[in-house]
């Protein structure tokens, strides 16, 4: 059979150790580049950008988009996509759509910007396929696995038709845009078109940044033209974008029973936030090496709140830093100065929380005070975590705080 011809050709699907494996990347890295000069350690620098530690999010995006790939190549030559497709090419001409096929399925990711969605499915998508399009001698047919597309900003039903037909073009060398712009295609047209291309040459359709959708006139419109292209090919849609999609989706049964999926938040203070920090403060390019200390790391969740993405920046320019002003070290003072100096325009998006474990409880004066330390007790492991809670619930400034239990200097720039 043409369709078992078309799953035998994606690799067997991973699961435990092996995928973990599978997905995870670390550059290589020598020591002894920290004694090299300090262009050569800058541009060496640019691979914390690299590093790609696997969490169960990353595991759980794998496992559906493949399964939905799976689904959707099993329904590839079988005698209803046949049927479908002299259905397709009829309702080009006559424009009048019915769906013999039927839809694999449709489903969402949904994260908080930066916490690696994208980056998780841009890994997924390359074990699953190894980039490459699928090819079947008898019949012969080129099928790409995963096809990635951008939602359009304004929502344009007509514009994501057409991208489809651009990304298509792109990886089999076809010309399946230029046609369509050449004979000025209108929407009713393409969406017959794209369902034809959709089920001879598309495993599984990608749109990112679906929460163009929330905002847009033309949203509803937008996932109604996807429903009908799930139904007249056969192919499963999965809709990536930030939260505020969600509510989007929320608001009638139809948009909710196309968006079933997975939702993720920032992560929270655990095992691996704690192991991505002790992986990526083992890629240091500053001259002297920093250990790791747990307030260090309590620093970096409190300044990214638990955005993986942040973390990365705050590493990285912190290191910049260190190196251009010759400081040398990867330490709170060079990452409190990347946060101040680099970050400021996250500063209203992160609200400091840890929940790792209970803190000592620190009694709130009621009376206005410059000094809270003066007459609150702190004990001396986390005085940074513990102070830096204190001086947000009480609003008051941290650095006269911080210096009644350390030495600061302060340094004018």
């Amino acid at each position: 059979m043409i369709e078992q011809n078309l799953v035998v050709k994606i690799p067997p699907m991973l699961a435990g150790t092996e995928l973990l494996s599978a997905l995870e990347v670390l550059p290589d890295y020598d020591e002894s580049i920290r004694d090299l000069d300090a262009a050569t350690r800058l541009m060496a620098l640019s691979d914390l950008y690299k590093l790609y530690l696997p969490s169960q999010m990353s595991v759980e995006i794998y496992s559906k988009l493949y399964l939905a790939l799976l689904r959707s190549l099993q329904k590839k030559q079988t005698s209803l996509a046949i049927q479908q497709q002299t259905q397709n090419y009829r309702a080009i001409r006559q424009q009048t759509y019915s769906g013999i096929i039927g839809g694999s399925d449709s489903f969402t990711i949904i994260g908080a910007s930066g916490i690696g969605k994208s980056t998780a499915i841009s890994r997924a998508i390359s074990l699953i396929t190894g980039n490459s399009v699928i090819e079947v001698e008898e019949p012969y047919t080129t099928i790409i696995p995963c096809l990635v597309v951008q939602c359009p900003f304004d929502s344009s039903v007509k514009g994501l038709l057409l991208e489809i037909l651009r990304k298509v073009d792109e990886n089999l060398g076809s010309k399946y845009y230029e046609n369509a712009m050449r004979v000025r295609a209108t929407t009713d047209m393409l969406i017959g078109s794209v369902s034809q291309v959709a089920l001879n040459h598309i495993g599984l359709l990608i749109v990112d940044e679906i929460q163009n959708v929330v905002n847009s006139k033309h949203g509803k419109s937008l996932v109604g033209a996807l429903t009908q292209l799930i139904n007249n090919s056969g192919i499963s849609v999965c809709m990536v974008g930030t939260p505020e999609s969600a509510l989007f989706f929320e608001q009638a049964m139809q948009l909710a029973r196309r968006s079933l999926g997975i939702q993720y938040g920032s992560m929270g203070y655990d095992a691996y936030f704690e192991e991505f920090c002790d992986v990526l403060f083992s890629y240091q390019f500053v001259r002297n090496e920093t250990i790791l200390t747990p307030g260090i790391m309590e620093w970096l969740y409190e300044h990214s709140a638990g955005i993986i993405s942040v973390v990365v920046s705050l590493v990285h320019d912190a290191q910049e830093i260190a190196i251009l002003s010759g400081k040398e070290s990867l330490n709170l003072e060079t990452l409190n100065m990347a946060y101040q100096q680099r970050l400021s325009l996250l500063h209203g998006y992160i609200e400091p929380a840890i929940t790792k474990k209970p803190q000592t409880t620190i009694t709130k004066q009621n009376a206005p005070a410059t000094r809270a330390s003066a007459n609150t007790a702190i004990e001396n492991e986390n005085i940074i975590s513990q102070l830096v809670t204190m001086a947000k619930n009480q609003q008051l400034d941290l650095l006269p705080m911080l210096k009644d239990y350390m030495s600061i200097v302060e340094v004018s720039i």
